[in-house]
């Protein structure tokens, strides 16, 4: 098992503040191992119920009857199975003074979220459990980290090949089975060509009419695909940035998969072999950095975004927190140069700060402002805020 102290941090942080909290993520992404770990330090006692367990799900036959007498903390594994509990939850976490709390675990499905913020507003955080990262696996594991992706079975799996079997497993199981439970109606098959098609078009900007004419559907009907593989947290778009400038500014969303190593299934790259001679090891190593940045600093949704204009230039990362503006690019070269468009986004965003992240093994100043930095040397170079 891989220590992950960050998120146990977090998420005990949270209870101690609110009476539901909610670890959300994929299947398989580790939040079961994660909320047995916050339970062992909680005082009082702990209660587990898995709502896939036959058993369980008889003993919440009579959720309120079982549910209001315990005390300490009480986990609910795959709680989009019952949604129903949601009102419940609202009145027990109400009692005062405080005598149970929740930690709910689950797949998030629009629905369901809905669902609980309507019934437990105000008294519910939401923790969305992510991958391994380079801090957890330490960063001489990079190459691993970013063939495999952060599933913890398909890090740790005793060969590659056994790696890319579980990955290929998870993606059937998620098409055929995860979906169909979150409420989605849209045939698996259907899904899977259009994942497949995306990994493609990994790293580049949506183009909902390119995907509609190839579909045959209306633009509505892939946007919709798209938010569905989204919200089921296999698919993570990064918003773009645009502000009054004398530029034309691109306005779509750029298409980075969550998981590195669910693309590099789709696209049937088991070895990193296989993935150096692939016409997109590029966009792969750069939506893989541009992930393990955003979880190293702890940038929140609403703090990143990628920026271009119409006449070429552009940011990979722009993360803006407050005052601060720093922008990132990503080259796989071990001699980055500083270019053009770099030094237009240093003018018209107004950087404090603008880092260039590269394969090669040495940091350095390129000029006033912009720094090369080593992905071997990000967690010795990169400060979290």
């Amino acid at each position: 098992m891989i220590p992950r102290p960050q998120h146990l941090h977090e998420l005990t942080k949270l209870l101690k503040s609110y009476p539901v909290v909610g670890i959300i993520g994929p299947r398989q992404i580790g939040k079961t191992t994660l909320a047995r770990q916050v339970a062992k330090p909680q005082k009082g006692a702990t209660t587990h119920f898995d709502l896939e367990d036959t058993r369980d799900l008889a003993r919440l036959s009579d959720a309120a009857m079982t549910l209001e007498p315990l005390r300490g903390l009480v986990i609910l594994d795959e709680i989009q199975r019952r949604p129903e509990l949601f009102p419940l939850l609202r009145v027990l976490a109400d009692r005062r003074p405080i005598r149970t709390r929740f930690l709910v675990l689950g797949s998030a499905s629009p629905e369901m979220l809905r669902q609980s913020s309507e019934s437990l507003a105000g008294r519910i955080s939401y923790y969305e459990l992510p991958g391994l990262s380079l801090p957890e696996v330490q960063i001489k594991n990079q190459a691993k980290l970013w063939l495999r992706g952060g599933f913890p079975s398909s890090y740790t799996a005793r060969s590659n090949s056994v790696s890319d079997l579980w990955r290929r497993d998870f993606i059937k199981a998620f098409l055929e089975r995860d979906l169909p439970q979150l409420g989605i109606r849209t045939p698996s098959a259907v899904l899977r060509r259009f994942w497949s098609m995306l990994a493609h078009y990994h790293g580049q900007i949506w183009n909902a009419s390119e995907f509609a004419r190839s579909f045959g559907v209306t633009n509505k009907t892939v946007s919709h695909y798209l938010d569905v593989l989204t919200s089921s947290f296999v698919v993570n778009p990064l918003q773009p940035w645009h502000e009054n400038l004398k530029k034309r500014q691109v306005k779509a969303p750029k298409v980075y998969f969550a998981d590195t190593g669910l693309l590099h299934s789709l696209l049937r790259l088991p070895t990193l072999a296989d993935l150096d001679s692939h016409p997109k090891v590029g966009a792969s190593w750069e939506g893989f950095v541009i992930h393990q940045v955003i979880r190293y600093l702890g940038v929140a949704p609403d703090e990143r975004f990628f920026w271009a204009t119409h006449g070429g230039a552009e940011l990979d990362l722009l993360v803006v927190r407050g005052r601060k503006r720093w922008g990132f690019e990503v080259k796989r070269t071990s001699s980055p140069t500083v270019t053009p468009s770099m030094r237009t986004a240093l003018s018209d965003l107004k950087l404090q700060r603008l880092i260039v992240i590269h394969a090669g093994d040495h940091s350095f100043d390129m000029t006033k402002k912009v720094r090369a930095i080593a992905l071997s040397h990000l967690l010795d170079e990169l400060t979290p805020w």
